[in-house]
């Protein structure tokens, strides 16, 4: 592939699954699978995920049996994103063996033996959703996943904890915290230099007047989990990691490499503590090092269940 003449975030979202797969804590998924499967007597699991994307880790759950019988609220505030869910969810399932049918406002019921999960795509900015005292405390289990990183946890954590039921059990994934990698070397005093740069500006991003990130979200939520009312059952590491086979990389991970590289170029553009021209050069042997299969990439990242009182 030679370097992508744009960049689609629904493509971005499609290409990670594979690598989001590999990266989730099997041994915290383990023990998400036991919680749930307390709860699964007691009639529909009732689900809410927030930053559904296109659909991926709806996806999942089902095709690692997560969910038997289940009403799934995907929530994402990009309409892009939820109509590409709408588009991708019901092939998915179809070529999966599973029935569709499509309900009222659009809900799909997706049935295979004893499995029947009802999803219901909406796109609404999660702040706006949280603030509706109507949808509050409804859920048997919440989900995130890449999105803790992207808030202000101290301030959004209560929130979304308020939308659980009591008893109820939350997933959060894939958190970043605090390492790029990216290997082989090209220089590393620049390297390590834009490593941190970029770290920085996930420290200083502002969102619609908004705190929106922290590098080292991943063990900062330790603390914020700890307490009272919120049960922590398990955490692990869900590193990224992503490097090319004698076939090269897997799947489309060609194109997610290509972006996350696009990512720091634009994050890091113009940044007045970088030599314009020696980052210029470090973004262009990068892409190239991804073209030729030589490009290894990882990002370390946790993640946490729990339950709430």
């Amino acid at each position: 592939m030679s370097i992508p003449a744009d960049y689609p975030f629904t493509r971005y979202l499609s290409a990670k699954k594979t690598v989001d797969n590999r990266a989730l804590n099997r041994s915290v998924w383990q023990s998400l699978e036991a919680a749930v499967g307390l709860k699964k007597s007691k009639g529909d699991l009732k689900v809410l995920e927030i930053g559904s994307g296109i659909g991926t880790m709806i996806e999942r759950s089902v095709e690692w049996g997560l969910l038997g019988r289940a009403d799934y609220t995907a929530l994402d505030a990009m309409s892009e994103n939820s109509a590409e869910a709408a588009s991708r969810l019901p092939a998915w399932a179809l070529n999966n063996g599973y029935t569709v049918d499509i309900e009222e406002a659009g809900a799909l019921r997706l049935r295979c033996g004893q499995q029947e999960v009802t999803v219901r795509l909406e796109t609404a900015d999660a702040f706006d959703f949280m603030a509706n005292k109507r949808v509050q405390r409804r859920w048997d289990l919440l989900i995130t996943n890449a999105f803790l990183d992207l808030v202000d946890v101290a301030s959004t954590l209560p929130k979304l904890l308020a939308l659980l039921a009591p008893g109820g059990l939350f997933y959060f994934t894939i958190t970043f915290d605090g390492a790029t990698i990216f290997q082989p070397q090209i220089d590393p005093i620049i390297d390590a230099q834009i490593e941190a740069l970029y770290h920085e500006t996930m420290d200083q991003r502002i969102i619609e007047g908004r705190i929106s990130g922290d590098s080292r979200t991943g063990r900062h939520l330790f603390s914020h989990l700890r307490s009272p009312g919120i049960d922590l059952l398990a955490a692990g590491s869900s590193d990224w990691v992503v490097f090319a086979g004698p076939e090269g990389y897997p799947g489309d991970e060609e194109f997610f490499m290509h972006f996350i590289v696009h990512t720091i170029g634009s994050a890091l553009e113009d940044h007045p503590g970088l030599d314009r021209k020696k980052f210029r050069e470090w973004i262009e042997t990068r892409h190239a090092q991804v073209e030729q299969g030589h490009l290894v990439y990882i990002a370390h990242q946790l993640d946490f269940l729990g339950r709430v009182e």
